[in-house]
């Protein structure tokens, strides 16, 4: 991935991974083009893969790419970043998923909001890599709650004390492990003043593989089956999200 120009890095990319060996090059190329095009230097950025007991070729074409790999053996998506984030040595932890493509010009957007005390943490925000009236839905419906919660997704990025005093990812959690952390970091924030931003202008791309596979409308009709599961039908909900998030490759 190239030389840079300082000893620590200002930001640790965590990726975590699972048999990812097909769209993870796609990530990897984006993160070293955002990473030359910084101003602090290439060395400014470390990548890590925190590899999730893959059994394919993940670990090897990401170290090839020049990336730190650290194993993580449970398996549980919470585990594998919480296992990134312990080996990074960055000032500013981001989280990104392996599926998807970060913008060019991350790295300086969040260098801007991060000059200013008052920004606590923030998010890129995504889009699909392709749209359909069934994903276009599926994206509104979840717009309220996104609202609400005052949060987003895509690449992520807090500082490291809020990251640990937060307590880091909840590893018991099998699915929206993201949204807790960010709602737990977010409090702590607010209590010293700080806010969460919405990056511009650089959204992660993430891919469509669940909506290829499943079809554009099925999360219309899963996501209030696995909220119903979630409150009253809990062993139920573990093994439906284990095969919807951990099998299905």
């Amino acid at each position: 991935m190239g030389e840079g120009q300082v000893a620590v890095p200002r930001y640790s990319v965590v990726i975590p991974a699972y048999n990812e060996e097909r769209l993870l090059p796609a990530l990897l190329a984006s993160l070293d083009t955002a990473r030359e095009r910084y101003g602090r230097g290439v060395s400014a950025v470390e990548i890590i893969v925190g590899d999730n007991a893959s059994t394919d070729g993940t670990a090897a074409l990401a170290r090839a790419a020049g990336a730190r790999v650290e194993p993580v053996t449970l398996r549980a998506i919470a585990a594998a970043r919480n296992g990134g984030a312990r080996a990074a040595r960055g000032e500013v932890l981001c989280f990104i998923d392996a599926d998807s493509v970060a913008h060019p010009d991350v790295f300086g957007a969040m260098d801007v909001v991060l000059a200013d005390p008052r920004t606590g943490m923030g998010a890129t925000g995504l889009r699909f890599e392709r749209s359909s009236p069934g994903i276009a839905f599926c994206m509104k419906a979840m717009l309220p709650l996104a609202q609400a919660l005052g949060i987003d997704g895509g690449l992520v990025f807090m500082r490291r004390a809020d990251f640990e005093a937060a307590g880091g990812y909840d590893e018991s959690l099998l699915v929206a492990e993201d949204v807790d952390l960010l709602l737990r970091v977010k409090r702590r924030c607010k209590a010293t003043g700080r806010r969460f931003v919405r990056l511009q202008g650089v959204e992660t791309v993430t891919s469509a593989r669940k909506f290829d596979k499943h079809g554009d409308w099925h999360m219309a009709l899963m996501a209030p089956r696995m909220a119903f599961q979630m409150l009253f039908l809990k062993e139920r909900h573990e093994s439906e999200t284990r095969k919807y998030w951990y099998e299905d490759r």
